[in-house]
């Protein structure tokens, strides 16, 4: 299967070349990498230039943006810079973060998914965080989800789910329209990948309303938002997080933010989480 990758990367010179590393080394190569330089102050594009000397598959692009660490809509603009230089001649679409570590046949396992099923539209390994010297499984992670650090799509699914959403909680509705469209997620429990930053932790303040204007936009409604706030507020260990996303929620609601999903598509994906909702209720 031919995997074309995209990288934005802002500031990740103490991680890219580890991420490269690990994707030169796969025992199934991609036939297309793009790192996109999203303003980057540091090394980072002398880095990947470095690479790209090397591997003619590799390549570097670069924009500017601002230097605000904002979940959505900035890492889906990057990728859209990268997209946009590659061909439609790929099997599986991939959009990486610039901290990873992959394993070497992390690639070869993915194809053996997809091509074991033609109904696999999303795949990927899980998360690991290094804690005290030992590498641990990423507490955000759930078996059901690909996260957004490491997201390989069939290319059908890609383009049936219009893509990527250039929004917080973009990587939450991509699975949820995958779902509405017939599509499966697949994860591997077997594939660790090393997350060299945990997800977060470079955010800024501006960031904090945006998971519950998120749930606005995919049309939860309110008691909906109002349990995933609890819930989300209550992994985190944080009551003034529960807060910010229902001010969020509030806030895009008075704005009148653009929906992110259609009537029919926002009908599905209340009735998928109360149906998992109330599955875990009994």
């Amino acid at each position: 299967m031919k995997f074309y990758i995209v990288i934005p990367a802002h500031n990740e010179e103490d991680s890219i070349a580890l991420t490269l590393d690990s994707l030169v080394k796969q025992t199934l190569q991609p036939k297309q990498v793009v790192v996109v330089n999203d303003n980057s102050s540091d090394a980072t594009p002398d880095i990947v230039r470095s690479f790209c000397d090397k591997y003619s598959w590799l390549s570097l692009v670069n924009t500017s943006s601002s230097d605000e660490h904002l979940p959505g809509s900035k890492i889906i603009n990057a990728f859209y810079k990268g997209y946009d230089t590659l061909d439609d001649n790929y099997d599986v679409i991939c959009k990486f973060d610039a901290d990873l570590i992959f394993p070497e046949h992390y690639l070869e396992q993915l194809a053996v998914h997809f091509k074991a099923s033609t109904t696999v539209g999303i795949s990927s390994g899980f998360c690991y965080i290094n804690k005290n010297d030992h590498w641990i499984l990423e507490d955000l992670t759930r078996k059901d989800h690909v996260r957004g650090a490491l997201k390989a799509y069939r290319k059908q699914c890609f383009l049936d789910i219009g893509k990527l959403k250039p929004s917080m909680g973009w990587d939450t509705v991509d699975e949820l329209l995958a779902r509405y469209h017939g599509w499966q997620i697949k994860t591997d429990e077997s594939l660790h990948v090393k997350h060299l930053k945990p997800t977060g932790q470079s955010y800024n303040k501006a960031s904090k309303y945006l998971q519950g204007e998120s749930m606005y936009k995919m049309r939860y409604g309110f008691l909906l938002t109002l349990l995933s706030a609890l819930k989300l507020s209550y992994k985190k260990r944080s009551f003034s997080l529960f807060q910010d996303y229902i001010s969020g929620y509030f806030k895009a609601k008075s704005n009148k933010a653009d929906y992110l999903v259609s009537i029919d598509e926002g009908q599905f994906i209340r009735q998928f989480r109360w149906k998992g909702i109330f599955n875990i209720l009994g």
